[in-house]
């Protein structure tokens, strides 16, 4: 494409939304309020997504090593849960050392315990997937100097349950609001383009080209979207500054951690974007073609 004729389109894309001012305020209202909406839902499953992953890698197995057992049986012990295709990781907390953590954990009462220690040394065993805990407990449990292996069995599977369960839900409910908001944008713009149809037909007849019509309407659609992803993106991004700080305050005794506010704000902006002036060239192009067949 010529510079001049670059030049001309985007000329006549300026000229067209100032023309139809009441119909481009629609179309980028449409983009505006579908924008908010995607976003919103997309920063509060994000952190949802990252909130389930935190507590799913928090999931361990502890095996309980039998009381009789020697010094070599547990050095065999610790290899033969090493060797588990599901293991990543195993660090050994010997009874002693498990007293001490109930003590800090539980209060001075329990050092009346610690003449006669009735607890077990301790494999603390990491998966390299969270969902492969259970295959990974019951493996170790048939292990000779195991006296049980303990992962929080029947919770655990529920959780990998639900979050799965609430993963694809988010997903299609994000798939549902992108489809929605395509639909209303391109209606829309449908609307705006339909109200200068006769135009479209006088440059077809005078021998103007598809590609020729279309580029000015698809610079709209780019412009409407830019526009319309202004506010949303503004909103979010404050928004989301106040609420991060204000949630970690109040979850932090809860060990609840939500994603920085960089590290989501740039990726969330820049898709936003990506969705917005995509929204806006497809459904102009989508309502151009049905008039370009004169």
């Amino acid at each position: 494409m010529k510079p001049r004729t670059l030049r001309r389109h985007f000329r006549e894309s300026f000229k067209n939304l100032r023309r139809n001012g009441w119909m481009t305020f629609a179309s980028v209202s449409a983009v505006t309020v579908t924008l908010m909406l995607t976003g919103i839902f997309l920063v509060i499953m994000l952190n949802l997504n990252k909130i389930g992953t935190d507590i799913e890698n928090d999931v361990e197995v502890r095996v309980h090593v039998k009381l009789e057992t020697t010094e070599a049986e547990k050095d065999q012990l610790k290899a033969q849960i090493e060797n588990l295709p599901e293991v990543e990781g195993v660090e050994y907390s010997s009874k002693e050392q498990e007293l001490q953590n109930l003590i800090n954990d539980m209060g001075s009462d329990y050092t009346l315990f610690e003449q006669s220690n009735p607890l077990y040394d301790v494999f603390i065993v990491k998966t390299a997937r969270p969902q492969d805990t259970p295959d990974a407990a019951r493996k170790i449990e048939q292990f000779s100097q195991t006296e049980k292996a303990v992962y929080g069995e029947g919770k655990v599977e529920n959780l990998f349950s639900f979050m799965k369960t609430a993963r694809n839900i988010g997903m299609i409910l994000v798939a549902g609001l992108l489809f929605t908001a395509m639909f209303l944008i391109s209606n829309t713009i449908k609307i705006t383009i339909f109200a200068r149809r006769k135009e479209i037909e006088i440059m077809k007849l005078v021998g103007a080209t598809n590609w020729f019509i279309r580029w000015p309407f698809l610079l709209e659609g780019l412009w409407i979207g830019l526009l319309g992803s202004i506010i949303p993106i503004a909103a979010i991004a404050v928004g989301y500054y106040y609420a991060e700080q204000e949630a970690s305050e109040r979850f932090a005794s809860h060990f609840i951690d939500f994603i920085g506010y960089i590290p989501l704000i740039v990726p969330v902006t820049l898709l936003m974007l990506v969705i917005a002036v995509f929204i806006g060239i497809w459904g102009s192009f989508i309502s151009v073609r049905r008039f370009l067949n004169v």
